[in-house]
Parts: C-alpha cells; sequence; structure tokens
C-alpha cells in the first residue's frame, strides 16, 4: 500500500513531467520545422537591392561584408530577415534623406511617423527598417566599441518578412 509520502512525490513527479512535456513538444516542432524550407525564400530576401543602396560615401562596415540573412522560428513565429551595416561620415539627415527617396522608388510605403533613432517601410508581406546605431546598440549585439560606425550616420538597414499564414509585415 502506497504510503501517503510516495503518494505526494509520485503526483509532483508527474505534474512536472505532464507540464512540461507539451512545452518541450512545441519547442521540438518549432525547431524542427519552423525554417525548413525557407532557404528560397532567404535568397530572396537576401538580393533585395534596397539592402545594397547607400548614400554617396557610405561604406559597407568592417566585418559587415555580406549580407546577414536567416530565419527563425519562435513562439509560433517564422521570420526570414536580411541586414546590410554601413558606416557613414555624414549625418543623420543625409541617411534618412536618401533611403525616403530610394526605398519609395523600389516600391516601399512609408511607416507613420520616424523615429529618432531611424525609420521604417512596408512592401507587400516585408517591412524594411533603418536603425541607427549607438554605441549601446552595438554593445548589447557584441560588436564592442566601433568608432567608425558612431562617428558620423552608422546604420543598420533590415528586411524582415514573416512566413506565418495571416502575418501582416508592420512598422
Amino acid at each position: 500500500m502506497p504510503t501517503r509520502r510516495t503518494t505526494r512525490h509520485t503526483a509532483l513527479v508527474l505534474s512536472a513531467v505532464l507540464g512540461v512535456a507539451p512545452l518541450t513538444g512545441c519547442a521540438l516542432l518549432d525547431a524542427a520545422g519552423g525554417c525548413e524550407g525557407a532557404d528560397g525564400r532567404v535568397r530572396d530576401v537576401a538580393a533585395l537591392d534596397i539592402l545594397d543602396s547607400r548614400p554617396d560615401g557610405a561604406a559597407v562596415a568592417r566585418g559587415f561584408e555580406k549580407v546577414d540573412a536567416g530565419c527563425w522560428a519562435d513562439s509560433g513565429d517564422v521570420v526570414v530577415y536580411a541586414d546590410r551595416t554601413y558606416a557613414f561620415p555624414g549625418t543623420r539627415e543625409d541617411v534618412t534623406a536618401h533611403y525616403r527617396t530610394s526605398a519609395v522608388r523600389d516600391g516601399w510605403n512609408p511607416g507613420p511617423e520616424d523615429s529618432p533613432g531611424g525609420m521604417c517601410f512596408t512592401r507587400e508581406d516585408m517591412s524594411l527598417r533603418l536603425v541607427f546605431l549607438t554605441a549601446e546598440i552595438l554593445r548589447e549585439d557584441g560588436h564592442g566599441s566601433r568608432p567608425d560606425l558612431t562617428t558620423g550616420a552608422g546604420y543598420s538597414v533590415s528586411v524582415e518578412t514573416y512566413l506565418n499564414d495571416g502575418v501582416e509585415a508592420g512598422c
């Protein structure tokens, strides 16, 4: 006959196993299938002309020579992204003016309002973000001190698209 202590221990173990099992299953499904088959979409997003568009004088930042592109899946969301980082000796206003013109010419629609840290556009199922880099952002992303990116207007251009049905791109 089970003792009260054994019954309580069994109940605790069962609750832990039953509580974690569904979470583990979801995590395994996300990890296993979320980005499966997204390689073509990653290549398409990485090849968008807007990622290579830049104002005169801007240069691809050292250490960021290639477009950073990939796919991530988390909590049911599956996102394809591509980023490009530039060093620019001019002003933020110069960068903003360039992208406001080139993005619209390329079919991107301006977001509601530019923020002090950047700007956003949408096109079809994609969002385009321009983010000005600060020492804090670079440090948080593990890039340390980068005077080449914090003097003038260092910035990142990124495109994201959700592969989930019914999820719209937005700013």
